[in-house]
Formats: C-alpha cells, sequence, structure tokens
C-alpha cells in the first residue's frame, strides 16, 4: 500500500505539481490528427493536465496549440474564426497564431505596437504516428519526439484510436501492465466437461492470435511468476505461467517512462498493441490506443476488427466514448456473468474499464494489500516517484534523454523453464531490453 501522500503525489497531474512536472518534461498526445481534419477548420477545445487549451489547423495545415481563452476580455477563441493562419476572436476581433502571437488587434490605432506586445500561451506541437503531440515543459529542456515503432512505420502498418475513461490516469496504466488479472477479467469459463479446453468458450470477445494452449495456461495459473528488467525507456514486465511440461508460457509487456504501456500477448509475427495513457484532469484520461504489425499491412478486416473493438481498443462513438461505459455500467449482462463470463462485460477494453473506474475516480492505495504478482505495479510506482522527486531536486529524469530507445517491443513466448528473463528475452526479441530500434524496421519496410 502507499501512504495517502504518496498516493496524492502519484495522481495529482496539474502544473506545480510534482508528478505534473515530471509529465510535462515529455511529449504528451493532445488529439488524434483526424480530428482535426482540415486547414482554417473548426478548433478543439481540449483539457491536457488539467489545463484548458485550444487545438487547431491553420492555413498552412500547422497545427497550434494555445490558451483557450483570448487575454483581452477573457472571451473563449473555441468560437472564434479559423482564417488566414490564425484564431480570430469574434468579441473584438483580436488575432493569435499557432505560436500564440497576437498578429491583428483591431481595437488599437494602426501606428502602435501593442499587438506586438501581447502573447498567449502556446505549446510546440509535432504530428507523429496520427496523433498530435504537445511539450508542455520548459522550452530549453525540449527532447526529441520518443521513437515508438508503431509511429516509425509506414500508416498502413499500424491502426490508432483512443477512447474515454472515468479515472484517474495511474489506475488505468497499472491495470495495462498487470499481467495476472489475465486469468479472471478477460477469460470466460464453462461448467461443463470441456473448460478450459474450447478457447471460444473462454473469452467473451474472442482475440484469434492466441491459442487454445495459452488460454489454458492462463486459466489454469492464475499465479504467475513476475520479472522485472529495467532498461533505458522504461520497465519490461513479464509474467510466467505454467504449462505443465518443462516450459514457461511468458507474456511480456513493457511500461515506457512515463504513461506508455504495451500488451504481453502478441506471439512473433501477429499484430502487437499499445495504449499512451494522457490525464485530463485527476480524474479522468484519454487513452490513446493503436496497433501495429511491423513485418506487414494490416488487412481491412483487421482494421474493421478494431473498429468493432478488439484487444486494448474499444468501440467508440463518433466523440470516443466507448459504447460500453461507466454512465451506462459497461451493459454489463448479470445472466452472461452467471453462466459463462467472470464480468458479462463484452470487450477486453471495456472489462479493463470497468474495474479500473470502480476504484474511484482517484484509487485509494492506503487501502491496498499487494502479493507477488503485483511486482510489476510496484516497480512502476517507485520508477515515476522517483523520477518525479528526482526532478523536484534539479535531476531531469533519464529517460528524457533516451527517447531513440523507446523502439522495444511486448509479446509472448513459450521457453524452457531455466532461462532467466534477459535470456528469454534474447531469444524473443534478439535484445534484453526488447529493443528493435531503427535499422530494422526500417528493412521491414
Amino acid at each position: 500500500m502507499l501512504r495517502a501522500e504518496d498516493n496524492k503525489f502519484l495522481t495529482e497531474a496539474g502544473a506545480g505539481t510534482g508528478m505534473g512536472e515530471l509529465l510535462r518534461r515529455f511529449w504528451i498526445p493532445v488529439l488524434l490528427s483526424e480530428e482535426l481534419p482540415e486547414p482554417d477548420g473548426e478548433p478543439k477545445k481540449i483539457t491536457v493536465l488539467g489545463e484548458e487549451l485550444l487545438a487547431f489547423r491553420d492555413s498552412r495545415g500547422v497545427v497550434g496549440v494555445i490558451d483557450q481563452y483570448c487575454p483581452h476580455r477573457g472571451a473563449n477563441l473555441w468560437l472564434g474564426r479559423n482564417e488566414e493562419c490564425g484564431i480570430r476572436c469574434v468579441y473584438h476581433g483580436w488575432k493569435f497564431d499557432t505560436d500564440g502571437r497576437c498578429v491583428d488587434m483591431p481595437t488599437s490605432y494602426p501606428d502602435l505596437s501593442a499587438k506586438d506586445l501581447i502573447r498567449i500561451k502556446s505549446y510546440p506541437v509535432r504530428e507523429w504516428g496520427e496523433m498530435i503531440w504537445a511539450y508542455m515543459g520548459p522550452a530549453e529542456a525540449m527532447p526529441e519526439l520518443p521513437d515508438l515503432e508503431m509511429a516509425l512505420l509506414p500508416a498502413s502498418h499500424r491502426y490508432v484510436s483512443k477512447k474515454w475513461q472515468d479515472c484517474n490516469w495511474v489506475q488505468a496504466l497499472e491495470g495495462s501492465i498487470d499481467t495476472a488479472h489475465f486469468t479472471f477479467a478477460h477469460l470466460s469459463f464453462e461448467k461443463g466437461e470441456n473448460e478450459i479446453l474450447d478457447i471460444k468458450k473462454h473469452f467473451v470477445n474472442p482475440l484469434a492470435r492466441m491459442s487454445s494452449d495459452h488460454m489454458r495456461w492462463i486459466a489454469e495459473d492464475p499465479r504467475p511468476v513476475i520479472k522485472i528488467n529495467p532498461h533505458e525507456a522504461g520497465l519490461t514486465i513479464a509474467g510466467g505461467r505454467l504449462t505443465g511440461g518443462d516450459n514457461i508460457y511468458w507474456r511480456i509487456a513493457q511500461f515506457l517512462m512515463p504513461f506508455h504501456a504495451y500488451a504481453p500477448s502478441a506471439m512473433p509475427g501477429e499484430v502487437i498493441f499499445g495504449q499512451t495513457f494522457v490525464p485530463v484532469t485527476d480524474t479522468n484520461c484519454w487513452i490513446y490506443t493503436y496497433a501495429w504489425n511491423p513485418e506487414r499491412p494490416l488487412t481491412q478486416a483487421e482494421r474493421d476488427a478494431f473498429d468493432r473493438g478488439n484487444g486494448v481498443i474499444a468501440e467508440v462513438d463518433d466523440n470516443y466514448v466507448p459504447l460500453r461505459h461507466k454512465g451506462n455500467d459497461y451493459l454489463i449482462d448479470r445472466k452472461l456473468q452467471k453462466t459463462k463470463s467472470y464480468t458479462g462485460i463484452k470487450g477486453v477494453s471495456e472489462q479493463d474499464a470497468a474495474v479500473q473506474d470502480s476504484q474511484g475516480p482517484i484509487a485509494d492505495r492506503t487501502r491496498e494489500h499487494l502479493g507477488p504478482t503485483d511486482l510489476g505495479i510496484m516497480h512502476f510506482r517507485k520508477t515515476v516517484l522517483d523520477a518525479a522527486r528526482a526532478l523536484q531536486q534539479g535531476e531531469v529524469p533519464p529517460h528524457v534523454a533516451h527517447q531513440d530507445r523507446y523502439a522495444v517491443r511486448s509479446g509472448a513466448c513459450v521457453t524452457r523453464r531455466d532461462k532467466d528473463l534477459p535470456a528469454v528475452m534474447l531469444e524473443r526479441f534478439g535484445d534484453v531490453a526488447g529493443f528493435v530500434g531503427r535499422p530494422r524496421i526500417a528493412a521491414a519496410e
């Protein structure tokens, strides 16, 4: 468990908080590129780390992320006209460009330079992997964009979406790196003789990439041994389950500082899933969800499946709100829960969201009783807490300087029992951290 003051420190993301300042030292996804589809189109209100901002694509196609309010009389610039490389306030016509500079001030005399003295908050912006990223930290400390593998690949190899979630970002991320919960949260059960053996009886939302053997091992061993390997970009978190023979079935997740996580189920050649957890306020978050295959383009059938919800990707409406959410109790089916499914909820993503939201808007970690399968959670907390506290003492998180080491993979494999985690990683990925790097990715294209 955590002390109350540690839990507060861990979960607060506002400006001036320890964790909030840590998050601001990294590039943060703030929108999908498709949400600003055209130059001079409709601007978007966004809230990121508790800050109310406005995003727009100007006449050149350049995206700006600026303060949502006009500094003249406080009118909301979302009402403004997106025109000729700037947002014009509809109240008195003040106009601001993507850098937050006032480029026109009709209320001032033409011979005065008053507009040159006015500037509103703006953040550097990049588009990367079909997402719009902002850097909200000190300008002199701005790092490179993270080399997430899915962003390095051609667009044909990836699928990107997002979903809303009604809880603090930390508990959502912790759920994603917890490889033990799969046995109950995502498996179904059948009270007949063929229990476990038929994959169709063990998934509410079947994922073809997982074999019946994998499902059986997960069902039969709810206490995976957890192994942790820190690396330059974050943590490898592996859960090993008994197979009934001389082998171990490993499900290997990745946590990348400060808010990225990769799911652990992909076998070689299969689609990999990842998520990025972005605080809106301290009690809700956007989760950017993506799938990619480094070896081939995604098929239309795969994209259609992702649209309908698959793996960590939820089925969402036009506003990226999951169709099964807290407001409608995730459409829980109690009859299904009684007869076949532990949760009675359809969809892996929705099952995760239900249990994470149920912990409360901000989980009270003072009431926890952690066990051996929670080792990954403990290491995650220590990693981010230590980094945030070190930053308060003037020490830049070492991960910031290693954005080129973010090209790692997660996945699954079966190996002999006598192999330690570094040996497993070498066998599965060719690198103890799962690092693949740009050269191999370029070759795959």
